[in-house]
């Protein structure tokens, strides 16, 4: 998939990892970029007064901002769906509104917006869907259960969309980062990627044409031992936290 002259939806673009992502797209050359937040009038970053960028609104839980959204970029050729949630907590321990949260976000979120942009995406084709998962989705964080969970779900909805997709000129790639040095994660002491260099990576992986993408060290390199041994990371996990 081609960035240059693409037009991309970006979600959760207002702060972390959404922010490089377009930086990335941009650089690369990408004709338009429409960014999606809840609330663009907070959105400081040093793209937001690009010509190339268009600001929208968007509660990616709110299937008619979704559906408003989706319109406004009937033109898109990518979207990378990026917006997350992340709830502390455990199996025993954890709020189950936490879940809910979490899932409402990561889970059902992403179904959303692929549902409304996919007929756009289609006649636009070539054109490409990008979910951020997490490397979590193949064995939970102890201390973020439900946000594994979330992404546990979102990596088995992005199998089945790929496979809906088949032939319909959409390529549909999810990425699995590590831990990244966010606000999402701000809290917790271990070693973190760099946003730039994960959003640089996961926009190299949609120009390969990768189905997975793992876009820093630590992903990569856990990717790999759960290939070998799948039960290796269950207890790495649980021990470190991620």
């Amino acid at each position: 998939m081609q960035i240059n002259n693409s037009i991309a939806f970006v979600t959760g673009a207002g702060r972390g990892l959404g922010t490089h992502l377009v930086t990335r797209l941009l650089a690369e050359g990408a004709a338009k970029v429409y960014a999606g937040a809840r609330d663009i009038s907070r959105v400081s970053a040093d793209w937001a007064s690009d010509e190339r960028v268009q600001l929208v609104t968007l509660d990616v839980t709110d299937p008619e901002s979704v559906a408003a959204a989706a319109e406004i970029a009937a033109d898109a050729t990518i979207l990378i769906n990026n917006a997350g949630t992340l709830n502390f907590g455990g199996a025993l321990d954890g709020a189950v509104e936490d879940y809910r949260l979490d899932l409402e976000t990561n889970l059902f979120g992403v179904l959303n917006t692929s549902r409304a942009f996919t007929p756009h995406l289609i006649a636009n084709a070539p054109a490409a869907i990008v979910n951020v998962a997490s490397i979590v989705a193949f064995a939970p964080a102890g201390i973020m259960v439900g946000y594994s969970i979330s992404k546990a779900a979102a990596h088995q909805y992005g199998q089945a969309l790929r496979a809906e997709l088949l032939g319909s000129g959409v390529q549909v790639s999810v990425a699995y980062p590590a831990q990244i040095d966010t606000e999402m994660l701000s809290g917790v002491d271990m070693d973190k990627a760099s946003p730039a260099s994960v959003a640089e990576r996961i926009i190299a992986g949609v120009i390969a044409g990768e189905r997975d993408i793992y876009p820093d060290d630590a992903s990569s390199s856990l990717a790999t031992l759960y290939a070998a041994d799948p039960w290796s990371l269950e207890p790495l996990f649980l021990r470190t936290g991620e």
